[in-house]
C-alpha cells in the first residue's frame, strides 16, 4: 500500500493515452452495456494482443463530448495521485470520421484541459498523434489539423504503432508538418523494435521519445542519449507486460538511469494495465529512480510554456528540496512549448 505522501507528492506524466484511461464505470456509460470482453483485468501476451484489446476498449469513444469527459475524468484521477502536469495522447482515429471531425475532438479536449486546470489544478498539454500504418496523406492532414491548435492547448505531435510491422520513414513528412506548425515531434519508438528504431526517429527530429527502452540493446546509443539529454518516457509496468523489458534481465529503467539517461515515469494506458500514476512512481522507486529524479526528468521533457515550467520547478523544489536548474531539453520553445518548438 502506498504511503499518503507517496500518493500526493507532485508528479509529471508525459505518456498516457487518453483512450486507455477509461475506468470500468465510465466505459460502461459510454458503451451502454459495461466493459467489453474480456473486461478488466485484460488478458494479452504481447504488444499485438494488447493493441487488439486497446482497439476494442477505445472504440466507444466517438465524439467530442466523450473525449471531454474522458479527459476530465483522468485529470481528476491523476490529480488524486499528485499529478501537476500531464501530456495526454489523443489518437487521430479513422472511426472519428476524418480530419474535420477530429478537429472537433481536439477542440473539446482543449476546452477540457482548461476546465481541468481550474477544477483540479492540473496543467495539461495535449499531444495528438497518428499511428504507423495509417494512410500517409491522411496522417499529414491530421498533423495540419493539430497545428491549428498550437498555443491553444496542443503542445506536440506524435507517431505510435508497432514499429515491427509498419515502417516509420514514410511519416517523415508528418513530423515536418508538425514541426513547421510549431509542434515538436514526440514519437513512440524502441518498444516493438530495437535501437535502429530509436535512431530512426531521432534522425526525423524527435525531441523526446516515448518508450525508447530497447535502446539498452546498444550501449553506444545509450551513451548518446545520455550525452544529448534526450528524455525517454518510461512506463515500467507496460514495458514488462508488453515484452519491452525482458523478465530475466534488469528493467531497462534501471540500466538507462544508471547510464545517465533522463527517464520520465508514466502509466501508458492505466485502465488497461490496471495501474495508477502513484503506483508507477512507486515501481520506479523500487527500480532505483526516486520521485525527485522522475519529476526532474519529467520537467526536462515537458513541452510546456516557460511560465508553466517555472511554476512546476518551484513545486518540485518545495516538495523535493533545492536542485540544480533543469535544462529545457525537449522543445526549446522559448515561449509556449509547441510554438517555436499506438
Amino acid at each position: 500500500m502506498l504511503h499518503p505522501a507517496q500518493r500526493t507528492a507532485p508528479k509529471i506524466e508525459l505518456h498516457v493515452h487518453l483512450e486507455g484511461t477509461l475506468r470500468p464505470a465510465l466505459l460502461a456509460e459510454f458503451t451502454g452495456d459495461g466493459p467489453p470482453a474480456p473486461g478488466p483485468p485484460y488478458a494479452f501476451t504481447d504488444l499485438y494482443g494488447f493493441i487488439e484489446i486497446w482497439n476494442r476498449v477505445t472504440a466507444c469513444l466517438r465524439g467530442p463530448e466523450q473525449y471531454r469527459r474522458a479527459l476530465l475524468a483522468y485529470a481528476a484521477e491523476a490529480a488524486g495521485h499528485g499529478a501537476v502536469y500531464l501530456e495526454p495522447i489523443v489518437d487521430a482515429e479513422e472511426r472519428l470520421g476524418g480530419p474535420a471531425a477530429w478537429a472537433d475532438v481536439l477542440a473539446a479536449c482543449c476546452d477540457a484541459a482548461a476546465e481541468a486546470r481550474e477544477r483540479h489544478g492540473v496543467e495539461i498539454g495535449l499531444t495528438p498523434q497518428v499511428c504507423r500504418g495509417h494512410d500517409v496523406e491522411v496522417a499529414e492532414e491530421a498533423a495540419r489539423v493539430a497545428t491549428r491548435f498550437a498555443g491553444r492547448g496542443v503542445v506536440g505531435f506524435g507517431l505510435s504503432g508497432a514499429e515491427g510491422r509498419f515502417p516509420t520513414l514514410p511519416y517523415a513528412g508528418v513530423a515536418r508538418i508538425a514541426r513547421d506548425g510549431g509542434l515538436p515531434f514526440v514519437p513512440h519508438a524502441g518498444e516493438a523494435a530495437g535501437p535502429a528504431a530509436v535512431r530512426e526517429v531521432l534522425a526525423m527530429g524527435a525531441v523526446r521519445i516515448r518508450h525508447g527502452v530497447r535502446a539498452v540493446e546498444d550501449p553506444r546509443l545509450v551513451d548518446e542519449l545520455a550525452a544529448a539529454g534526450t528524455v525517454l518516457d518510461v512506463t515500467p509496468t507496460s514495458n514488462v507486460r508488453l515484452g519491452a523489458a525482458a523478465p530475466d534481465r534488469p528493467h531497462p529503467l534501471t540500466v538507462l538511469t544508471a547510464a545517465g539517461v533522463r527517464c520520465s515515469i508514466s502509466t501508458d494506458d492505466p485502465a488497461i494495465f490496471d495501474v495508477t500514476l502513484a503506483g508507477e512512481y512507486a515501481v520506479a522507486a523500487r527500480l532505483g529512480v526516486d520521485a525527485a529524479t522522475a519529476y526532474a526528468s519529467g520537467l526536462a521533457g515537458a513541452l510546456c510554456a516557460d511560465v508553466t515550467r517555472d511554476r512546476l520547478a518551484a513545486l518540485g523544489r518545495r516538495a523535493y528540496g533545492p536542485a540544480a536548474p533543469v535544462p529545457r531539453t525537449a522543445a526549446e520553445p522559448g515561449d509556449q512549448a509547441g510554438v517555436p518548438g499506438r
